[in-house]
């Protein structure tokens, strides 16, 4: 047997949102505001409509898909489930394999499960535009792609380095017809903030985000998107494990750890949250969020409350960071070069419900490298650090005998990433194991609360 693909029927597709907050032992670390209290809903007006306002603070455990965002859904999910048998077999594993593959989107990932009811509630609450920042591209290429289905103006923020690497993530924005610059810029008060300092910056996913929520915060027409981070962008990317979950029971199987890339959390969360409901009802599984060596947040950083940009203008929010300021390489896994994690899957990591791990950039590529020439899809950089994990404990199956059930999520394809690969191939990527002088300084540098 070469590949088994494990379908729904549209049908099937979730009609609700699972909320990982309803089975968490302890209740959510609360933001706080410049002060140092507990910021209420109101705080967050300006920049959010009261749904998605409603969905961040919900402690319900099923909150409801608005039909209209379910029927535009189908366009691309149920996404397909694989059992990845020739990778089995390339690797000599008893382990089995699965992976879920979320490239089949419009936009190549995983995005668009947030950027749609983003953009459903906003378009709703009568806004005409909306400002975002991106890393590698897919976050602003979602957006860019739903803002033209509800008739939104789009501003996209893009990191200058993934800006120069990957123009044609760049190329589809425009096509969609949202304006894109390259972060910093010269045009927010933020950006100019940052050039002064640096006239030479990569720019980094904290300062996109400050530009962005400048633009919102100064405009009553826009408002402010987020790709990740927010509970309520967690809580839309749960519909990838739910679905996942019904993919198993068609199969009669179940997964015995579970691997996703983790930048900002949402990746992570999509997948994992809707099996924490099981693990917190009693069920062995193990889920492991897999990050960069070059930008360790919850293997390297401190768990504290900081602010979600470089400057300063968002909530103080709990969370492992590796502090506002800090300046990760110019990776080409661009959408995991954040300084800091969602404050879900934080509080998770640090009551030791989760796990974590982190693998250097050119193993990665070897990953996806092998898991491209068995499966046949070229995955995206992100993507490669789940195959990696996954790979190296199916290694470790191996070793063992033991034939685990594991389970990853692909989150996304890398036909816009061809540039790295070339890199790979030509030998000029490098592994950045980042400073632990450089963290320490950065983390000098942490607000102080109380």
């Amino acid at each position: 047997m070469t590949q088994t693909k494990i379908q729904l029927e549209e049908n099937e597709i979730p009609k609700q949102w699972y909320n990982v907050v309803a089975d968490m032992p302890n209740p959510p670390t609360p933001p706080l505001g410049p002060d140092g209290n507990p910021i209420g809903p109101e705080a967050l007006a300006p920049l959010f409509p009261m749904a998605l306002i409603e969905q961040e603070v919900s402690g319900e455990r099923w909150i409801d898909i608005p039909e209209k965002v379910r029927e535009m859904y189908a366009i691309w999910r149920p996404t397909p489930m694989f059992r990845a048998h020739r990778l089995e077999q390339a690797l000599g594993t008893p382990a089995k394999i699965y992976y879920k593959y979320e490239g089949v989107s419009p936009a190549g990932s995983h995005k668009p499960n947030t950027a749609l009811p983003q953009a459903y509630y906003n378009a709703e609450a009568g806004i005409k535009r909306l400002s975002s920042e991106t890393g590698a591209g897919q976050w602003g290429s979602a957006l860019s792609l739903v803002g033209k289905w509800f008739g939104l103006d789009v501003v996209i923020y893009m990191v200058k380095v993934s800006y120069d690497q990957k123009p044609f993530r760049r190329s589809m924005m425009h096509t969609w017809g949202a304006e894109v610059f390259s972060s910093p810029t010269d045009q927010t008060e933020a950006g100019r903030t940052i050039l002064e300092k640096d006239p030479e910056s990569l720019g980094s996913l904290g300062i996109a985000i400050s530009e962005a929520v400048e633009v919102a915060a100064a405009n009553k027409d826009t408002n402010y998107s987020l790709g990740s981070v927010l509970n309520h962008v967690l809580l839309h990317q749960t519909i990838i494990g739910l679905e996942a979950k019904k993919q198993f029971e068609k199969v009669g199987d179940y997964p015995d750890m579970i691997f996703a890339p983790c930048g900002g959390g949402s990746n992570f969360a999509g997948v994992a949250f809707p099996f924490f409901a099981d693990k917190a009802a009693g069920k062995k599984i193990q889920l492991v969020a897999v990050e960069p060596t070059s930008c360790p947040t919850l293997t390297k950083g401190t768990y504290a409350y900081d602010f979600g940009d470089a400057i300063g203008l968002t909530p103080l929010m709990k969370m492992y960071t590796l502090g506002h300021d800090f300046m990760p390489p110019g990776i080409h896994a661009g959408g995991l070069r954040y300084h800091g994690d969602s404050a879900l899957v934080s509080q998770l990591y640090h009551e030791g419900l989760i796990e974590a791990i982190a693998v250097p950039q050119i193993a990665t590529f070897e990953a996806g490298v092998q898991f491209a020439q068995t499966e046949g899809i070229i995955p995206a950089p992100e993507a490669n650090h789940a195959i990696r994990a996954c790979i190296d404990e199916a290694l470790r199956c191996k070793e063992s005998g033991e034939p685990k059930t594991l389970f990853f999520n692909l989150s996304g394809h890398g036909h816009f990433d061809m540039a790295a690969y070339d890199s790979f191939f030509s030998g000029e990527l490098e592994d950045f194991e980042y400073p632990e002088e450089d963290i320490q300084a950065s983390l000098r540098n942490l607000p102080r609360v109380g």
